[in-house]
């Protein structure tokens, strides 16, 4: 958008261009530039989350209007991004402040004409609610921002401290997982009212609002354990699906059913562009899972748990009960490869296989290159590993392998980000620990005691747009 001051010298320069055109003498002088006005302002609580206020104002000749604020009393040294009014009104969010705590709060109005601030508001938090859990964060070199995690009947945000900045209340919680995404907000699943009921994502604006729910075509079911959301409206998720099977011949159930993981990407008015099934690619090998997980009255066969995009464009998914990594093409469904467990079609250079079993949190970094939790390939501990792999040779290479300091054993959940100089985020699930490592693979940040059971915890830079120009 351009600056009033800005439209008003091209409107000058395109008056003054046509009267020498029509050999005019004089132009008239438009309108000269006015400052923004500030005509009246309110700071209000916001009942979804009291560690944030909502400022409105309406506003004359302003491009943007931001806020500078302070605990009362002493200097509003901080700041709150800027926002562009809608006409003449602008709501601009003020996030991560201190429960309980009074602050002084100030608009400033801007254009290319000058800059006016309105009258200070005192604004008073209220106090925390009392089941929201407490933490305490400790290092000595921590990456900056926050770190978003689920706990209890919360998704939540934490800084380097480990004090609470931002928080949303899920009536029947979030489902374990609360993820940030690409397009600036928060996703959870939460768990539906009874068992039979189909459940649907939630996305979260960083006020707390919920704007949109998705859900998976074909009644399907949606897993909660990973969600992709597109900036351009378009997400892609994990879908469940029960199919009755003659297993008979591998020595089941001739009338056995069976859970299934498929994937689906669907657009933002939720018509259904790529739907991927095990059913229709894979043969169901009871002797590849384990006891657990075949003895049921659903056998568990796949159990998908993440999901990402290669460089390539193309699908990579962890089916963490086959112990494997598979790459789909998304645009004719095929599998590319399978790399791990029984189906394995690639050689390891330089660890036994199997190199990872029931692993988690799988990325892709890189071309050739992924990351994963490896939950039980080590008998000691639970390991954050990286791979480089050869898809026309079809090796694979473990270029580092990184235990938590404290031997925890993850048996179910767990994560891994890939962040800045070589550092990585890993949440070890149901072990209890979320570290952050350099790329020595030394812990420079840490959830201090046992922060209970994080299934995926992921580092943001700005309460203001979760997510954006973040890695996963």
């Amino acid at each position: 958008m351009n600056r009033p001051g800005v439209r008003r010298a091209l409107l000058w320069a395109l008056l003054a261009g046509s009267a020498v055109a029509m050999g005019c003498d004089e132009v008239v002088d438009p309108e000269p530039c006015a400052a923004p006005e500030i005509i009246r302002s309110n700071v209000t609580s916001n009942t979804n989350n009291v560690l944030s206020a909502i400022v409105t104002a309406n506003v004359r000749f302003a491009d943007s209007v931001g806020l500078r604020y302070g605990l009362a009393p002493g200097t509003m040294d901080d700041v709150a991004p800027a926002v562009a009014p809608a006409l003449d009104s602008v709501l601009v969010p003020l996030l991560g402040l201190h429960a309980s705590s009074s602050y002084n709060i100030q608009l400033v109005a801007y254009s290319a004409c000058g800059i006016t601030a309105s009258a200070v508001h005192t604004f008073t938090t209220s106090p925390l609610p009392s089941d929201l859990p407490k933490y305490t964060a400790t290092g000595q070199n921590p990456a900056p921002g926050y770190v978003a995690f689920a706990a209890g009947n919360y998704g939540l945000v934490i800084d380097n401290t480990g004090r609470i900045v931002w928080y949303h209340r899920f009536p029947n919680g979030p489902g374990l997982n609360f993820q940030p995404q690409a397009n600036g907000r928060y996703a959870a699943r939460p768990n539906p009212v009874s068992s039979s009921d189909i459940a649907r994502w939630v996305e979260i604006d960083p006020m707390g609002n919920v704007k949109r729910t998705l859900g998976c075509a074909e009644n399907l079911q949606p897993r909660i354990h990973d969600l992709l959301a597109a900036t351009d409206g378009s997400y892609w998720l994990l879908c469940d699906q029960i199919r009755t099977m003659d297993l008979s011949a591998s020595g089941g159930s001739s009338q056995a059913a069976v859970l299934g993981t498929g994937v689906q990407h669907v657009s933002a008015t939720g018509t259904l562009l790529f739907s991927w099934t095990p059913f229709d690619h894979f043969d169901v090998d009871l002797q590849a899972l384990d006891p657990a997980d075949r003895s049921g009255p659903v056998i568990n066969w796949t159990h998908g748990n993440a999901i990402d995009l290669d460089v390539d464009g193309n699908l990579l998914v962890s089916f963490r009960n086959l112990s494997e990594v598979t790459k789909i093409n998304t645009r004719t469904g095929a599998v590319m490869w399978r790399m791990g467990g029984a189906r394995n079609q690639f050689t390891f250079e330089n660890v036994t296989a199997p190199a990872f079993l029931r692993q988690h949190g799988l990325r892709a970094t890189a071309a050739g290159r992924l990351q994963m939790l490896d939950n039980l390939g080590d008998p000691l501990a639970s390991r954050f590993e990286r791979y480089e792999y050869d898809e026309v040779r079809r090796t694979v290479r473990m270029i580092s392998s990184i235990a938590s300091t404290t031997g925890v054993v993850a048996l179910i959940g767990g994560n891994t980000q890939n962040l800045a100089g070589g550092r990585s985020l890993v949440s070890y699930g149901n072990g209890g620990s979320v570290e952050e490592t350099d790329a020595a693979g030394t812990v420079v940040w840490r959830i201090d005691g046992n922060p209970g059971y994080v299934f995926r915890a992921q580092r943001i830079r700005s309460l203001y747009k979760p997510g954006v120009g973040d890695t996963r």
